[in-house]
């Protein structure tokens, strides 16, 4: 549940940033006729956006064995790969998204195409939507209740939080704000990297080396329940959705997650650094 709600909140604050820049830059420029655009634009968005969890949901149900262990593994994998795009592309271009977004509704004014403003907020909610189905997704593979409860409680906060900002919309530093939760993601995204390796070794498609290089799980309590630690309890499984946590990882499978942490983390630190 910790990390769907993390996700959720990440993913939906980020668009909510978004759509509030365009609806203050709106009415800064004392265009509020425009607004029917911007909704137009967010209610396609979640329409598109549910339309991919119901194809994904179809799809994972009809799976069995190898087939599902390597969709898993792909979905998994996909996820790691577009975070790791949005997590480059906010260190290279958090400074430039209020003026980029500005200059777009500008040039959609002066065209007279407002409908590429209803353009501009559907791409700002599908992006997060769709990345929010493929973590999401990934997750309720593992625990289902915990992930929706978790969306729920993220979704409401962001909700929240999107009223209470909405006015101080222009004194927010969007830059910090991406930098910091750029951490969180780097820290999920390892997760993602080490769990797609894992479910590859189990169908067999990356070879584990050493199939378990340490074993930490506590044995099951008397009544047959996991212990809290173990990585199919309470406290172990959080860690497990939320950072890929494994109590008898692979050696592949720790390469997987070290490397990443190091490629990554390293690069998006020397990028905030330079900045």
């Amino acid at each position: 549940m910790l990390a769907s709600f993390l996700i959720t909140f990440r993913e939906g604050l980020e668009a909510a940033l978004i759509i509030g820049i365009i609806a203050a830059y709106v009415a800064k420029l004392g265009r509020k006729d425009l607004n029917r655009y911007i909704n137009i634009g967010i209610i396609s968005a979640l329409v598109a956006s549910l339309a991919v969890a119901f194809l994904f949901k179809l799809v994972y149900g009809e799976l069995q064995g190898t087939a599902e262990q390597l969709f898993e593994g792909a979905a998994a994998l996909t996820a790691a790969i577009v975070l790791t795009y949005m997590i480059f592309w906010m260190a290279q271009n958090s400074k430039q998204i209020k003026g980029e977004v500005q200059e777009k509704i500008d040039l959609s004014i002066s065209k007279g195409q407002m409908f590429g403003i209803a353009a501009l907020s559907f791409v700002a909610v599908f992006r997060e939507g769709v990345e929010t189905v493929l973590f999401l997704g990934t997750l309720a593979i593992q625990s289902p209740a915990d992930t929706i409860a978790g969306f729920i409680l993220g979704l409401a906060l962001v909700i929240v939080l999107s009223f209470i900002m909405f006015k101080g919309i222009y004194r927010l530093d969007v830059s910090r704000f991406f930098r910091y939760t750029s951490i969180l993601l780097i820290l999920f995204s390892a997760g993602l990297a080490a769990t797609a390796v894992h479910e590859f070794n189990e169908a067999g498609i990356i070879p584990e080396i050493v199939e378990h290089i340490w074993d930490i799980n506590p044995p099951l309590n008397p009544d047959g329940s996991y212990p809290p630690l173990h990585e199919n309890g309470f406290i172990g499984g959080s860690l497990k959705a939320l950072i890929g946590y494994n109590g008898n990882p692979s050696l592949t499978e720790v390469m997987a997650y070290i490397g990443y942490w190091i490629i990554i983390g390293l690069f998006v630190y020397r990028s905030y650094l330079k900045r």
